[in-house]
């Protein structure tokens, strides 16, 4: 699991180090010199390049500045335009002394230009203007000289590669937002722990691979809860329901699933066929005709009759107009709140939280699958007067608070999956591709978590299991296996960074769905 603390939190595990002599700035920059270097290596030749640092204040500017002089040492040419006031006095005298070409750009009529000039030199940039004491977004001459460098880096028919030390300057360290101009990375170079805006959304999107420089810090830090997660495979392995000899079709996890419509009878094929990928013990499709008779042809397996069930999928392809249908679905939400069961609220279900006073508070081991508008819908009527523009600015943020306003588990679709609990870390997943962005990739998506919910659907219902936080866990493992088969789908690696980056092809949510038995290959294996 990848791990993220606030800067409150990495400054206080610091400081007992500091004070007792640990050199961390030495180490960071040898860390980060070594990267430079696998990238540099990774495209051609290290001795020759030509390298720029952008060198703010504090100590993200003195970590490029001792990385300088590593990398000069390696034979490389190396620029360092300093682009505020008050930068880490002993890394630029080093820096000089190393053969480091340093450029006080602010001397010139437009700083923006001169760095711009350099930066048409160098085939690798190294972004160090702020670290993560800044907050809000670049002030003073940082803003137009990162604005000029995304523009002239866009503009490149091939792109220098840019490396951000701990952060890309300009995103919100602790919440990942974007208020402003900032640089996007290649590779974000982070130092003792990941920050939470390096996994949270829109930053996420700008940091690039994210490799954590381990400081020494892990100690301190392992009493400090965690402020954003990531899951691996690994993770996921370890809470993926795998059958034994004496399990059978109940133990293994039987999902009802009550989505559907004549307008949209797709949303309940899809549903179901990402919940039969899974490995479950058995689905149970309750819903009109038109959609059972399209499912009972294309998944003859499912039994479309009442029974036992451990775990619920709700709404999927519903019209809320459709009176009858929204009180199935009243029906069936009250029966498994009463029953404890888990339950996953999908699409046309989201509406029974803003227009039926009737319902309690919501349990977290009720999970809510909205997108961005249909979050903002459910936080206006709560009171909350909100545009789907704000939450796609502060996804994190509305995530948490529709948590905290329902007391449900929140699982917030996007090109990074935010999940939240009223209580306990965020996780994040960017696990996708772009491709995933396409009709019906939810429906299979609430299929793929419902069964992973039946799976543990009795635990749960017993109180054997930590009902408060567990459904945020397997939310985020439905989110990274969803992503794994959209990419496998689309004839990427499985994993984001993983092989040589290309693009993929188009896919449907079909293909997602018929993929998901070899992207849990990749996982359980």
């Amino acid at each position: 699991m990848i791990r993220a603390h606030s800067a409150a939190a990495v400054r206080a595990a610091e400081e007992p180090l500091l004070a007792a002599g640990e050199p961390l700035m030495a180490s960071a920059a040898f860390a980060l010199a070594t990267h430079v270097v696998a990238e540099l290596r990774a495209r051609g030749r290290v001795a020759g390049s030509v390298v720029l640092l952008l060198v703010g204040g504090g100590n993200n500017g003195g970590d490029a500045l001792f990385a300088g002089t590593h990398l000069v040492r390696r034979g490389c040419q190396v620029h360092a335009a300093l682009v505020s006031d008050g930068v880490h006095e002993g890394g630029l005298a080093a820096a000089r002394a190393a053969g480091v070409r340093v450029h006080r750009v602010l001397d010139a009529a437009d700083p923006a230009a001169a760095v711009v000039d350099l930066a048409r030199r160098c085939g690798v940039w190294v972004d160090a203007v702020t670290g993560i004491g800044a907050r809000g977004p670049l002030r003073g001459p940082a803003a137009p000289v990162v604005a000029a460098l995304a523009a002239e880096r866009s503009a490149w028919p091939q792109e220098p590669v840019v490396v951000a030390v701990d952060v890309p300057s300009g995103i919100g360290v602790d919440d990942g937002t974007v208020e402003g101009p900032v640089l996007p990375a290649d590779v974000t170079v982070t130092m003792g722990t990941a920050k939470p805006g390096l996994l949270l959304p829109p930053a996420a999107g700008l940091a690039g691979r994210v490799e954590v420089v381990a400081l020494g810090l892990d100690g301190t830090l392992a009493a400090e809860p965690p402020a954003a997660c990531s899951l691996t495979a690994a993770d996921v392995a370890d809470l993926w329901p795998v059958p034994g000899p004496d399990d059978h079709k109940y133990t293994r996890g039987v999902l009802g699933i009550a989505a559907g419509s004549q307008t949209y009878p797709g949303a309940a094929a899809l549903a179901t066929a990402g919940a039969l990928r899974t490995g479950l013990g058995m689905v149970r499709y309750l819903g009109p005709e038109v959609p059972a008779d399209l499912v009972r042809t294309l998944h003859p397996e499912v039994v479309t009759v009442p029974g036992r069930v451990q775990a619920w999928v709700l709404g999927s392809g519903v019209d809320p107009a459709d009176a009858a249908r929204t009180a199935e679905l009243h029906e069936h939400l009250s029966a498994a709140l009463a029953a404890r069961l888990p339950v996953v609220l999908d699409a046309g279900a989201l509406t029974l939280l803003q227009e039926d006073t009737r319902l309690p508070d919501l349990p977290a081991t009720a999970v809510l699958t909205p997108h961005a508008g249909e979050l903002a819908q459910l936080l206006t009527a709560c009171g909350e007067e909100t545009a789907r523009e704000d939450v796609t600015a502060a996804p994190a943020r509305h995530a948490r608070l529709a948590a905290e306003i329902t007391g449900a588990t929140v699982l917030l679709k996007g090109p990074t999956t935010v999940v939240a609990a009223p209580a306990g870390p965020l996780f994040a997943q960017q696990d996708a591709t772009p491709w995933l962005a396409t009709a019906g990739a939810g429906d299979v998506l609430a299929g793929v978590l419902g069964a992973l919910l039946a799976g543990y659907g009795d635990l749960i219902a017993s109180g054997t299991h930590d009902g408060a936080h567990l459904p945020a866990s397997l939310s985020a493992a439905a989110a990274l296996v969803h992503g794994r088969a959209a990419r496998i789908a689309a004839g990427l690696p499985p994993g984001p960074g993983e092989g040589r980056a290309r693009t993929g092809v188009p896919i449907t949510a079909g293909d997602v769905a018929a993929a998901v038995p070899a992207a849990l290959r990749t996982v359980l294996g």
